[in-house]
């Protein structure tokens, strides 16, 4: 935990995984997103008391998570390492309960992306493979 005013650590949370990777923040809610490699998933934490309020299914070989206010999501890429990438798409019910409702396949080895929540897009780098150029791939989220 890093206070933002002092530019410094103050508490540190234990998640039981070694390969914690991406994280993403619901700063109205008071919701810290914890994207892990191994094993996959996606762990929620309350980030006034420091405890796990949920665990769910996570995208294989994450790269990046990101927190969608608007649409009360949360979207996980990855692929690095795995033929077939995927954009994990969960459905954040209230500040303690979420469901993953889609699998959204990318590309070879696509994991890195960008949300812009201005352009209600999200932006997945697709590197080149000997089959395809690189490309970027561009979604839109739906209601």
């Amino acid at each position: 935990m890093v206070d933002l005013k002092k530019r410094e650590q103050v508490k540190t949370w234990p998640t039981g995984v070694q390969s914690n990777v991406a994280l993403a923040l619901d700063e109205g809610h008071h919701r810290l997103f914890d994207g892990v490699r191994d094993p996959a998933k996606l762990i929620v934490f309350d980030t006034e008391s420091g405890k796990q309020v949920s665990q769910v299914e996570g995208v294989s070989g994450i790269d990046d998570l990101w927190y969608d206010a608007s649409h009360k999501r949360v979207y996980a890429s990855g692929g690095r390492g795995f033929e077939v990438g995927y954009v994990y798409v969960y459905d954040q019910k209230d500040a303690d309960h979420y469901e993953l409702i889609g699998k959204v396949p990318t590309a070879p080895g696509a994991g890195t992306s960008f949300w812009s929540p201005e352009l209600n897009r999200l932006y997945v780098g697709a590197p080149s493979n000997g089959k395809e150029d690189a490309a970027i791939l561009v979604f839109e989220p739906q209601p």
